[in-house]
């Protein structure tokens, strides 16, 4: 009867052990079908397609891996004042993320001569806060120049430029189209080709083109100069954020910014300028917590409706990202 009982236990044991592994298998295979059907969602959302089924198995393998890094990040317990999301980005990795989308020339930046006047440098009383959306000056989220703020400043009338053109047309010095280029150069060709078209003159198209002298025929706004801000002096930087949106380059290069997708930034990044973005105002956070307003040109789904919100004061000269390093912007 002993032999009996112990037989008969090996073999309740035994299928407990089967019962265990079968609730795995099954726990594990309805994970794997939930991140699949959430991958599926995400790229019908963003119109995804790929060319074959291996190219399907690699992205989605880093969509789970990029899911999983938000979620931890996202966890309550690391208490961070910003959230990330899963963005237009979530198929790419880090690395091709920084290839494909900053193109910032900041490690040419040592060559070019810099402006030394600035306009703003008197200006002793400032707001707690600025946003220039609210006052008009800002036109919707999209990849495009920094000269609409000036000429709604000068003329009261907010009118969408083409950054087409700049790609097509401004290719002779440092800037290269969609290879990248630099704000300064940017603002040197806009004065020396008498302005700048519109945006529905001259549409974008994402890649590089051919100047179109048809296109380009008529300037719809134009810049007499360009000043640069004093470099790592973020209290420069806020002095002239004050009175216009100011052209910025910054560090872009992080997954947390890859991601970003709500409250005040302070994730990791270095001082590597490859992204260029507008400073459109500042503020302070409920929690007391100063930042940037920054626009940047990856769409509304990024970030706050296509913004981002930067740490502002922090102890570096040069600010978060480098945000201090190299600002610039029109004059009238």
């Amino acid at each position: 009867m002993a032999a009996k009982n112990q037989v008969y236990h090996s073999i309740a044991l035994l299928l407990f052990s089967l019962g265990l592994l079968a609730i795995q298998v099954t726990s594990r295979t309805l994970g794997d079908k939930s991140i699949y059907e959430r991958h599926q969602q995400w790229m019908s959302h963003y119109g995804k397609v790929y060319k074959d089924p291996q190219e399907m198995e690699k992205r989605l393998k880093i969509f789970t891996e990029n899911v999983n890094y938000i979620e931890a990040s996202n966890n309550a317990e690391n208490k961070k004042s910003y959230k990330l999301g899963i963005n237009q980005f979530a198929d790419l990795t880090n690395e091709e993320f920084t290839t494909s989308r900053n193109k910032f020339k900041g490690h040419m930046c040592s060559s070019i001569t810099r402006t030394t006047t600035f306009k703003y440098e008197n200006i002793s009383v400032i707001s707690s806060s600025v946003d220039w959306r609210k006052k008009g000056a800002v036109t919707p989220v999209k990849n495009q120049g920094q000269c609409e703020g000036i000429h709604q400043l000068s003329t009261g009338k907010l009118i969408s430029l083409s950054e087409q053109e700049l790609v097509d047309c401004d290719t002779k010095g440092v800037d290269q189209g969609c290879e990248g280029g630099l704000m300064d150069d940017a603002f040197k060709f806009i004065i020396q080709n008498h302005g700048l078209s519109t945006e529905a003159q001259y549409p974008y198209q994402g890649v590089d083109g051919t100047c179109s002298a048809n296109q380009a025929s008529t300037q719809a706004a134009t810049i007499t100069g360009y000043e640069d801000v004093p470099a790592n002096n973020e209290q420069a930087l806020q002095k002239a954020v004050a009175n216009q949106p100011i052209s910025v380059a910054i560090d872009a290069s992080g997954s947390d910014f890859q991601f970003y997708k709500s409250g005040v930034f302070t994730g990791s990044c270095g001082t590597e300028l490859d992204h260029g973005v507008t400073a459109v105002g500042f503020g302070i956070d409920s929690d007391g917590s100063k930042y940037w307003l920054v626009k940047n040109s990856w769409g509304a789904d990024w970030g706050e409706e296509g913004y981002i919100r930067m740490q502002r004061g922090v102890d570096a000269a040069e600010g978060l990202c480098g945000i201090a390093m190299q600002a610039s912007y029109p004059t009238a």
